[in-house]
């Protein structure tokens, strides 16, 4: 990823340095008396050219997020584009392709992974397979060992 940034920052600088010609314009203007007089403007840098990458998911049945950016001074402009994979997205993938297969039991397990499903089956009375085991069987082996029970993950902020 490190290598990806310092290449795109060279890539900019390089190509921001090829193209540092001055911008000039040209206006004209009139005066009540009818003289006419020219001035030029000249500018000494270029305008920003920094733009962020379109990050495009284009198979919808992938569990990917496309993340982009940029940032551009008079000197230097980077921009930044990649993907973030959705563990959520996944799980829900998973569990619905071994339902489809028939092994409802084996789907569940998998949405236990998720410590708010394997709450919500607790509180309901239904408490996640574990180790082939369902029901009471199960809820005894849960209370055990309460270090298998999946972990509520805390945000990064």
């Amino acid at each position: 990823m490190i290598k990806k940034i310092a290449t795109a920052v060279l890539f900019i600088m390089a190509t921001s340095l090829t193209m540092a010609d001055p911008i000039v314009t040209d206006s004209t203007s009139r005066s009540t008396t009818d003289s006419t007089s020219t001035s030029t403007t000249t500018v000494k840098s270029p305008p920003p050219t920094a733009v962020a990458p379109a990050v495009t998911v284009i198979n919808s049945d992938v569990c990917a997020v496309g993340v982009s950016g940029a940032a551009q001074t008079q000197i230097l402009g980077i921009s930044f584009g990649s993907t973030m994979t959705d563990t959520n997205c996944e799980r829900l993938k998973l569990a619905r392709g071994i339902y489809d297969m028939g092994m409802k039991v084996a789907a569940v397990a998998i949405m236990c992974q998720d410590e708010r499903v394997f709450s919500a089956m607790m509180n309901a009375g239904t408490p996640c397979p574990v180790d082939g085991k369902i029901g009471e069987s199960a809820k005894e082996i849960w209370s055990a060992d309460p270090k298998r029970q999946p972990q509520k993950v805390k945000s990064k902020d």
